[in-house]
C-alpha cells in the first residue's frame, strides 16, 4: 500500500482512532509496568537535555532506536534480491528521506566497577518536524504508511503527545541554510533602524493624506519643541479624533527619547516616515522587529548624527544575535545528536543502518546521492558503530541460541537476557554467566521492575544496549578488568565495529570505516537466497507488459527465442516488471536489440514472433540494471514500476543507442554480435516466407526498420 502524507484521510481516520485511545488510556511506562523510562518533550527538554549531557559523557557505550511512519514508499521500493548494493542504499535513501521519526531512544550505558554492573539511563523523547522559523523553505512533509500507523496505535503509542509536545529540530544543514539567509538579508530588511534615505513620495495624495501629514507635523514639532523646553510630557498623546485608537506613547528607546506608534496603517506609517524624512533632521524612524514579538514602530530623537550612528549600529547588533538565538533555539533536539557525535561514544543499535540514514538526513543533512559519499560523511560524524544484529551471528555458539527463535529485538532480547526481560521475575533466572544491569533515572536506582513497552523508542534503545553488553560478555569481553572500558578499541570487538548489514535478508555488510563491501564471516551464516550467482551485468529488467503475463511465461517466450539455457533466472518485481538474468553478458544487448527490431515492424509476420505475447499492448519496456539503479535514484515513488519509469520519463530508446555504440565500438572484435539478431530472423523468416530474405537483408544493409526484423527460437537454440 503506497504511504500517503499526512493530511491524506486514511492516515486522519487511523490518527483520530488513535489519538482518542491514547487519551483514554496512558503509555505502558505509565500505567503500572513500573519500567523507569525518562519521557521528554518540549516541557521537560531542556532540563533532560543537561542530565543526557553528563551521562553520555561518563558512559562506555550508548543505544538507540528510532520509531518511524514507514519503511517502504512503494511496494517496488522493498529490499530485493536482485538489489545490488547501491541501489540498496538509494531505497534506504528514499526510505530515510519521505518518512519521519516520530520518537528517538537514547540510553546511555556505564560501568559501575564498585557494583560489578551495568547502569542504564533510558530516555525517550517525541520528536516532531515542526516548522519553528519563517522564510527557512516549504513547510516539512512526510509520509506515512497505514500499516506503520496501526503498528504504532496498536502499542498505544501516543500521537498527541508527537503532534502536540514533539521536539522540533533544525539539521546542520538547514541550520548553515538559515545563518547563511540572516547574513545576507540582515542589511537589507527593514528590522532595524532605517535613515529614511529610500522613502520615496507616495504616487499619490488625497486630501485625507494631506490633513493626516500636517498633524503628523505639528505632533512631532511639539513634542520635539517640548523636549528641548525640557517640558514634561504625558505618558500618552492621543491620536486623531476619527480613529482613537491611534496613540503615540513615550518612551526611553537605548536612553533616548523615543514615540512608540500604535494603530496606524501602512499607509500612515509611510506618511509618516516622510514627514520627518522632510521636515526632522534629529528624528529617525525605526522598525524593530524583536525576538518572539511583532515589530514595533518608533521614533526616536538623537542629538548629532554620530549619536545616530552609534545608535543604528547597537540596534543592528542586538537585532542580529537575537535571530541568532532564535535560530539555536530552534535547533532543538538536534544537540542530542551533536552530543553523541561530539563525544565520540560507540553507538549501539539493532540492524540499524536505516536508523543511521534516518538520524543523517533529519539531524545532518541531505542524504548523499552515492553509498560511497554516505558512507564516508557518517564515518565522520558517528566514527564508531556496532549493530547487535551483526554480533549475534559472530559464532556457532551465539547462532545456535537464536536458531529457533525469530530475529526481531524483543526475541533476541528474551534469548540473550532473560533475567531482564522477565522483569520483576529475574530472580528466579538469575545465572552467574548473564551481565547484571541496573536502571536510573532522575537519580534514583532500581534492579527489578516489570517488563516496559516493547516499540517504545526508550525502551527498545533499552534492550539493544542490554543485548550488546551480553554479547559482549558472550565474545569475551571482561568488564571486571577494566574501571574505564573503552570498548570502541577493545581487541575483541574490532571486526564488528562499523560493519552494518545493508540488507539482513541477503547478508550485506557494509564498511563504514572504508565503504567496502565486506564478506559475511559468520561461521554458519547462510543469507535466504534463491539466486545464489547474480551477475548484474547479465540482467534486463522488463516493464510495462500485461499483467496476465507471468514471471514463467516471461522465461517461456525469451527461451524460445535465444536457447533453453540462456535464461538463468526470473524475478517478479511487481505485476508488470521483472528482473531477468541471462547466462551470457552478450545476451543483454541481443535481447534489447531484438525488442527495438520488433517493435519497429508493424507486419503480420511479427505476431508470430515468440516475444509477441510479452510485448503485446505496444507498452513493453527493458533496459540494462544502471537504468534500474536511474530510476531508483529518482525522489518519484509510484506504486507500479512501470508508472515509476514513465514518470521518471526513462526513455529505453536512449539506452538501446547506448547499446549501439558500445557494440559498434568493439565490432571489430566481435563482428557477430551485431548480426546475430538478423541471424535468428532470417531463419525464422525463412520457415514463414522464404522469398522475404533478400528483403530482410536489403533492410539490415540500409538500416531501416521493416515488417521482417523478427528472430525465430529454434535457430537461436540451435546455435547454443
Amino acid at each position: 500500500m503506497k504511504p500517503r502524507k499526512l493530511y491524506s484521510s486514511a492516515l486522519s481516520r487511523a490518527l483520530t482512532r488513535a489519538l482518542s485511545s491514547s487519551t483514554a488510556t496512558t503509555t505502558p511506562s505509565q500505567c503500572g509496568s513500573a519500567f523507569p523510562l525518562k519521557t521528554v518533550t518540549v516541557a521537560n527538554f531542556e532540563p533532560s537535555l543537561a542530565e543526557l549531557r553528563h551521562h553520555v559523557r561518563s558512559s562506555d557505550f550508548v543505544a538507540i532506536d528510532l520509531e518511524m511512519t514507514g519503511v517502504t514508499s512503494s511496494p517496488w521500493r522493498e529490499s530485493f534480491e536482485f538489489d545490488r548494493s547501491d541501489v540498496r542504499y538509494l531505497k534506504i535513501r528514499d526510505s530515510a528521506s519521505r518518512f519521519a521519526v516520530v520518537q528517538f531512544g537514547v540510553c546511555p550505558f556505564r560501568w559501575d566497577s564498585s557494583n560489578q554492573s551495568f547502569v542504564a539511563y533510558p530516555y525517550n523523547f517525541f520528536v516532531f518536524p515542526r516548522q519553528e522559523l519563517a522564510g527557512l523553505g516549504p513547510c516539512n512533509e512526510f509520509l506515512c504508511q497505514t500499516t506503520s500507523i496501526n503498528f504504532l496505535a496498536k502499542y498505544q503509542f501516543d500521537f498527541n503527545a508527537f503532534i502536540h509536545e514533539g521536539i522540533s529540530y533544525l539539521s546542520r544543514e538547514q541550520e548553515r541554510e538559515a545563518i547563511k539567509s540572516l547574513n545576507s538579508v540582515h542589511d537589507s530588511e527593514c528590522s532595524y533602524i532605517s535613515k529614511l534615505n529610500d522613502v520615496r513620495d507616495l504616487p499619490s495624495v488625497n486630501m485625507a493624506d494631506i490633513l493626516f501629514t500636517e498633524r503628523m507635523k505639528n505632533k512631532f514639532s511639539e513634542w520635539r519643541d517640548g523636549l528641548s523646553q525640557e517640558q514634561s510630557q504625558p505618558d500618552l498623546i492621543q491620536g486623531t479624533r476619527k480613529d482613537s485608537k491611534q496613540r503615540f506613547e513615550v518612551i526611553f528607546f537605548k536612553k533616548h527619547p523615543a514615540l512608540k506608534l500604535d494603530g496606524f496603517t501602512s499607509r500612515q506609517l509611510k506618511l509618516i516616515q516622510l514627514v520627518i524624512k522632510k521636515h526632522f533632521k534629529d528624528l529617525s524612524y525605526i522598525n524593530v522587529n524583536n525576538a518572539g514579538s511583532s515589530s514595533q514602530q518608533i521614533v526616536v530623537y538623537t542629538d548629532s548624527e554620530e549619536e545616530l550612528n552609534l545608535l543604528l549600529k547597537e540596534v543592528k547588533e542586538e537585532s542580529l544575535r537575537a535571530k541568532k538565538m532564535k535560530i539555536q533555539a530552534a535547533v532543538g533536539f538536534r544537540h542530542v545528536i551533536d552530543l553523541l557525535s561530539s563525544e565520540q561514544k560507540l553507538i549501539v543499535g539493532h540492524n540499524c543502518f536505516l536508523d543511521t540514514a534516518h538520524v543523517y538526513n533529519k539531524f545532518i543533512g541531505p542524504l548523499p546521492g552515492t553509498l560511497e559519499e554516505f558512507v564516508a560523511s557518517v564515518n565522520k560524524c558517528f566514527p564508531h558503530i556496532v549493530d547487535t544484529k551483526l554480533l549475534m551471528n559472530a559464532d556457532n555458539m551465539l547462532q545456535a541460541r537464536m536458531k529457533k527463535s525469530r530475529k526481531s529485538l524483543g526475541s533476541a532480547f528474551s534469548v540473550f537476557c532473560p533475567q531482564i526481560a522477565a522483569g520483576s521475575k529475574s530472580n528466579e533466572l538469575v545465572s552467574p554467566s548473564y551481565v547484571k544491569i541496573d536502571v536510573e533515572v532522575d537519580d534514583s536506582r532500581s534492579s527489578s521492575w516489570n517488563p516496559g513497552g516493547k516499540h517504545e523508542a526508550g525502551y527498545d534503545a533499552f534492550m539493544t544496549g542490554c543485548i550488546f553488553a551480553q554479547l559482549c560478555s558472550d565474545l569475551g569481553v571482561d568488564f571486571k578488568l577494566h574501571e574505564s572500558l573503552k570498548l570502541a578499541s577493545n581487541d575483541k570487538l574490532q571486526k564488528y565495529i562499523n560493519h552494518l548489514y545493508l540488507s539482513w535478508m541477503h547478508g550485506d555488510i557494509i564498511d563504514l570505516s572504508t565503504g567496502d563491501k565486506v564478506a559475511n564471516s559468520s561461521p554458519s551464516y547462510s543469507p535466504k537466497s534463491r539466486y545464489p550467482n547474480i551477475l548484474f551485468e547479465n540482467i534486463v529488467i522488463i516493464w510495462g507488459f500485461p499483467s496476465n503475463v507471468k514471471s514463467s511465461d516471461v522465461r517461456e517466450c525469451i527461451s524460445k527465442v535465444f536457447g533453453l539455457t540462456s535464461v538463468v533466472s526470473v524475478y517478479q518485481l511487481d505485476a508488470t516488471a521483472v528482473f531477468v538474468q541471462f547466462s551470457k553478458t552478450e545476451l543483454v544487448s541481443d535481447f534489447l536489440l531484438l525488442k527495438e527490431n520488433l517493435e519497429r515492424s508493424n507486419g503480420p509476420i511479427s505476431v508470430l514472433h515468440p516475444l509477441s505475447k510479452l510485448l503485446d499492448g505496444g507498452n513493453t519496456c527493458a533496459a540494462n540494471y544502471d537504468t534500474y539503479k536511474e530510476i531508483c535514484s529518482s525522489p518519484l515513488s509510484e506504486d507500479l514500476f512501470a508508472d515509476q519509469a514513465n514518470a521518471v520519463s526513462v526513455t529505453p530508446k536512449t539506452k538501446l543507442i547506448e547499446f549501439k555504440v558500445a557494440l559498434g565500438s568493439e565490432e571489430h572484435e566481435n563482428p557477430i554480435v551485431q548480426d546475430n539478431v538478423t541471424d535468428v530472423a532470417m531463419n525464422f523468416v525463412e520457415k514463414i516466407k522464404p522469398n522475404s530474405i533478400d528483403q530482410l537483408r536489403n533492410v539490415q544493409s540500409t538500416g531501416h526498420a521493416s515488417s521482417f526484423e523478427i528472430e525465430d527460437s529454434g535457430v537461436a537454440e540451435a546455435n547454443l
